[in-house]
């Protein structure tokens, strides 16, 4: 690309927007940003961005300087079937995601990781480790700083350990990882992707760019993922939980690559099947990598995992609150109900993604879950499929304040109050991160009430006799 003749437009200011917007600044580009929201956090940035050089372009102006641009950088949270990126697309334009603009600047080798669920942990994994190592390594793309934030700073020695998600897929097409590593497919999206067929190819395309001198990393206890090794060039590694296998597994309790016992499974700091899995992807990653074993091994034995992902983040009166606010999926949250340990009452509810809810009560009636209470706009559709399998311990109330205080009232001391929602956070705020810490807020609040009527009952009574004094 030459930036300085081209003139682009950014669609949607999110972080990935901003962060394009900045990076084609720097290049020398003429910038035009756009996004539907024009109040708040959104209306902030456009300000600062429109103080540094860019056009801001309001709703009624997007139509005639559509002709002006030569490139669309469309934000992950943008369909590629939106009418914007169609228009581009009609006229001949180009469009790529900001993904895609890291993907081209990057000059250090990357460790990609995709999957419907576990990306972020097993990404943190990944980092955690080489950073133990002494690699320049930073955590990108779909998990705090977007690629292009960190071309600068990554240069040729470091390792880009990018998330990559179906949304950014739509629009990457140059990404080159040297490991790939793909964790599992499970029903999520739909509403986006319409079916599971463009869902998987969506996946696929992690690896499209791998040549025999690079490698993928699957799962081999996924079907699905399993299949992948026949559409790659690259060498293929393998992980199971359930099998010994050429790459990392699971052998008499213990984590195993390629033969050679590393550690106990039961000192990984995490529980469940699911977090053994993204051990082992990264323990693969690691050892494709050239990290040492016992530089891997003693990451992981001190690895606390991610925020708001099955983290216990307080208690009040015996009731443990357990953030999984990342759960935006039936199979992520099914995952967390199973590996709980104890009662809990969980909270269920947020935006629809396409998919059925009738599985999840399937497992629910398997776990220590005793009670759900569902929120959201999802709410009624999450309430059938519970009917539908003969779950009737439900309470319904659509605030997510609401029943967070009815989840607590709900629970007895000794039990879990679990956000593992299913569902994306959408009707009621802009991502997940800040559903979980509105969940800790609700905690705080709950917690401070409940002090100040210990408070109140707690304080000398005052007879008559002493009022006449």
């Amino acid at each position: 690309m030459l930036f300085s003749q081209q003139t682009f437009l950014v669609a949607g200011l999110s972080r990935s927007g901003i962060a394009a917007s900045e990076y084609l600044l720097k290049k020398g580009a003429r910038v035009y940003c756009f996004d539907d929201v024009e109040e708040g956090s959104v209306a902030a940035s456009a300000n600062a961005l429109k103080e540094r050089g860019c056009v801001i372009l309001k709703k009624g102006d997007l139509e005639a300087r559509q002709a002006e641009c030569d490139i669309l950088v469309l934000s992950p949270g943008i369909p590629v079937d939106h009418p914007l990126p169609v228009a581009f697309r009609r006229a001949g334009k180009r469009v790529i995601g900001e993904t895609e603009l890291g993907a081209l600047a990057l000059r250090c080798p990357c460790v990609a990781v995709t999957g419907t669920n576990g990306k972020t942990t097993t990404v943190t994994m990944i980092d955690g480790i080489f950073k133990n190592a002494g690699k320049n390594s930073l955590a990108c793309g779909n998990i705090g700083r977007p690629l292009t934030s960190c071309v600068e700073e990554l240069q040729e020695d470091g390792v880009a350990v990018c998330e990559v998600s179906s949304f950014q897929l739509e629009t990457l097409y140059s990404l080159r990882p040297h490991v790939a590593v793909v964790l599992n497919i499970a029903e999520d999206h739909l509403n986006r992707h319409y079916n599971m067929e463009n869902y998987i190819y969506l996946k696929s395309r992690i690896f499209k760019n791998s040549a025999e001198s690079e490698y993928v990393v699957l799962n081999y206890d996924d079907p699905v993922v399993r299949g992948f090794a026949e559409k790659t060039k690259a060498k293929v590694v393998w992980f199971s939980c359930r099998e010994p296998v050429e790459g990392g597994y699971l052998s008499e309790g213990c984590f195993c690559y390629m033969g050679e016992k590393l550690f106990p499974v039961s000192e990984l700091p995490l529980d469940g099947e699911h977090n053994a899995a993204n051990a082992l992807a990264a323990i693969c990653a690691a050892k494709i990598m050239g990290v040492r074993s016992e530089t891997i091994v003693s990451a992981l034995k001190t690895f606390r995992g991610v925020a708001h992902r099955l983290q216990r983040v307080g208690e009040i009166g015996g009731v443990t609150f357990i953030d999984d606010s990342k759960a935006t999926n039936v199979d992520s949250a099914i995952k967390a109900v199973l590996s709980v340990r104890g009662e809990s009452v969980l909270l269920l509810g947020g935006k629809d993604k396409g998919y059925s809810y009738e599985p999840l009560f399937d497992a629910i009636k398997t776990s220590g879950v005793v009670h759900c209470v569902l929120y959201g706009e999802n709410a009624f559709r999450i309430l059938q499929a519970a009917l539908k399998k003969g779950f009737t311990a439900v309470t319904l109330c659509r605030p997510f304040d609401v029943a967070v205080r009815v989840a607590f009232l709900t629970a007895r001391a000794g039990q879990n109050l679990l956000l593992s929602p299913a569902s994306a956070s959408f009707d009621a705020f802009r991502n997940y991160e800040e559903r979980g810490e509105r969940f800790r807020e609700m905690m705080d609040i709950l917690k401070a009430e409940k002090e100040a009527r210990g408070a109140v009952r707690a304080a000398p009574s005052v007879d008559d006799d002493a009022l006449g004094e």
